[in-house]
């Protein structure tokens, strides 16, 4: 009974973990993300594809204002539309004056892919993808709610980088900070300024507008910023052979109230977000990347400003883009007065602390799925022990360790019996030879033995059952984990995230299962030994493809599991000697 128990449990490991990766490929795939097909080059002039306002162009996607514009803004000054570059030690921007929009954004620590040295894109506007970061203002007189289109904002220059950085003091340290300065004049004499704010050695921009109202009237508006991006599909979608994790791809929104909440673009119609929060936030998500606006704070008179209540939103747009947005409540400058609104814009990869930081709920795009609790103690360790060694390879086998040692209480209990198990086989086989087909006998007899000897044969499966969730979790730490992503361990591993390209650490992996099970009580029944031998190759195949982090681990785990399991039969068979020569009569 104990071994078919082990090997029901096994099997049991192997289809449930199966159809764990295939509910995660429904729930997170997006299967309606084909690439769009699209016939002309867009060369970084990205359409107006903002939130309609009464006075837009019917084809335009600008956010509804609460009032109907009624003036028109005027960009009287002649602007060049070249894009402008802005360069950091994190990011290379590129900035379309016409609007103010991010049209491309590479990250220049994360390679495309492990075998190049290109820097990956997460904004982009082209001939294959359209992607883009898009901010404004409307209302009543808001400048891109004017029928001509998107505003042209004057640039002092083309390209920027943190050479033109200023020192500034920031909770109480020294930050270079690199501002990006738009400005945009009207006729009636009301001043724009747009400002990109990049501090060095971080991901969020604070996009800001700055009003200032020199005309006889009051001027009302709204800011609004937003995501835009097509059906195509995620260009950071790792790659496992035929067990391919579908990780999510689509929108995801947050408030305080309700942390994160995920919107496939199929859905963008039909679950329309419409949701207006204090601290909220919106964004598109990929594997290992977030692209988010985060709603920030408005100063209408010489005070600090105040952080304000946005609507969240989401819609297509009428050529079938996936657009998701925030929209500031309408305010009033009066004729003479400034005020300033911003948000922040993020677009990188999803580090949890600096998520954390950044809006409640938007680290959670770091999605472990509904083992989060063990996956997030499992992370954290990982990052403990990276922070000893340097290197993710030895911090998983460094946290193989850990949790070994939380589990060896517990488990030594099992492998004990299992030992007793394994000691009592040839008495148990003695016994089926004398009872014969006399079950009932058999039973009873074999009852009163584990009885006797103090054996649970159903011990045996306390390990796998442990096992099994922190064997799951690790694999979504290791899939959803930015940090390891492309993260060597040593020789031919160079990169913990993907399937061992030389299969080295599954075939390990297998004879350490193979030894592993050696240890244990072999079946009396011919077929229970069959089975119960096959399944090392089971699991060898099954391993083929999974992240070689997840691999090591296991191996590591079988190698503790040999020691602790050896060490645990020699101790149980002494006992047993010592018994047996106090007792000859047994």
């Amino acid at each position: 009974m104990q071994q078919w128990a082990r090997i029901a449990i096994l099997g049991a490991m192997f289809v449930i973990a199966y159809l764990l990766i295939l509910a995660w490929q429904k729930d997170y795939g997006n299967a309606e993300s084909k690439p769009q097909q699209k016939t002309a080059v867009v060369s970084h002039e990205v359409s107006a594809d903002l939130p309609n306002s009464q006075t837009a162009a019917a084809s335009s996607d600008v956010p509804q204002a609460n009032i109907a514009a009624q003036q028109t803004a005027d960009a009287s000054a002649p602007v060049s539309q070249q894009l402008v570059s802005v360069k950091t030690d994190l990011y290379h921007f590129w900035i379309n004056p016409k609007g103010g929009d991010i049209v491309r954004v590479e990250l220049l620590n994360h390679d495309k892919n492990k075998d190049s040295d290109e820097p990956f894109v997460m904004l982009e506007s082209d001939a294959k993808r359209t992607y883009v970061a898009q901010s404004g203002l409307i209302g009543l007189n808001g400048p891109d709610s004017a029928r001509a289109g998107r505003p042209s904002y004057e640039v002092e220059k083309t390209a920027y980088s943190l050479a033109d950085a200023k020192a500034v003091q920031k909770d109480g340290k020294a930050e270079k900070v690199l501002t990006v300065p738009m400005v945009l004049k009207t006729a009636d004499g009301v001043e724009i300024i747009k400002t990109f704010s990049f501090t060095q050695g971080e991901y969020p921009v604070v996009v800001s507008y700055k009003i200032v109202n020199r005309s006889s009237q009051n001027w009302q508006g709204q800011m609004f910023g937003q995501l835009k991006r097509d059906n195509s599909e995620d260009p950071g979608k790792s790659d496992q052979g035929i067990f391919t994790l579908g990780t999510f791809l689509g929108g995801a929104w947050g408030s305080p109230e309700e942390h994160y909440n995920k919107l496939k673009f199929a859905n963008f119609n039909e679950e329309k977000l419409s949701v207006e929060a204090k601290g909220g936030w919106v964004a598109m998500v990929q594997h290992y990347f977030v692209s988010a606006w985060v709603p920030g704070e408005l100063k209408l008179t010489q005070a600090n400003g105040q952080p304000y209540a946005a609507k969240l939103e989401s819609r297509k747009s009428s050529d079938d883009m996936n657009i998701i947005q925030f929209t500031s409540p309408s305010f009033n400058v009066p004729a003479g007065t400034a005020a300033e609104v911003d948000a922040t814009f993020y677009s990188g990869p999803k580090i949890q602390s600096e998520l954390k930081d950044l809006a409640e709920g938007l680290n959670q795009t770091v999605d472990y799925g509904w083992l989060w609790p063990i996956a997030k103690l499992l992370f954290l360790g990982l990052q403990f022990f990276h922070g000893l060694v340097g290197n993710w390879g030895w911090s998983i086998i460094l946290l193989t360790i850990l949790v070994k040692l939380i589990l060896w209480p517990l488990s030594s209990k099992s492998y004990r019996s299992m030992a007793k198990m394994r000691v009592i086989a040839p008495e148990m086989q003695r016994m089926k030879e004398e009872f014969g087909e006399d079950r009932m006998r058999f039973s009873q007899e074999m009852m009163a033995l584990y009885k006797r000897e103090q054996v649970n044969p159903l011990s045996g499966c306390l390990p796998l059952l442990l096992q099994m969730p922190i064997f799951l979790a690790l694999y979504w730490v290791l899939m959803e984990s930015v940090e390891l992503r492309h993260a060597p361990w040593l020789g031919w591993i160079q990169d913990l995230s993907a399937m061992d390209p030389w299969f080295i650490l599954p075939l390990l992996m297998g004879v350490t299962m193979f030894i592993q099970q050696s240890l244990n009580p072999q079946p009396a029944d011919p077929m229970q030994a069959k089975v119960f031998k096959i399944m090392p190759i089971i699991f060898t195949v099954f391993m083929l493809f999974f992240p070689a982090g997840l691999v090591l681990y296991w191996i590591v785990n079988n190698s503790i599991t040999i020691l602790q399991q050896g060490l645990i039969n020699k101790g149980v068979a002494k006992e047993r000697e010592k018994r047996d020569g106090a007792n000859p009569a047994n």
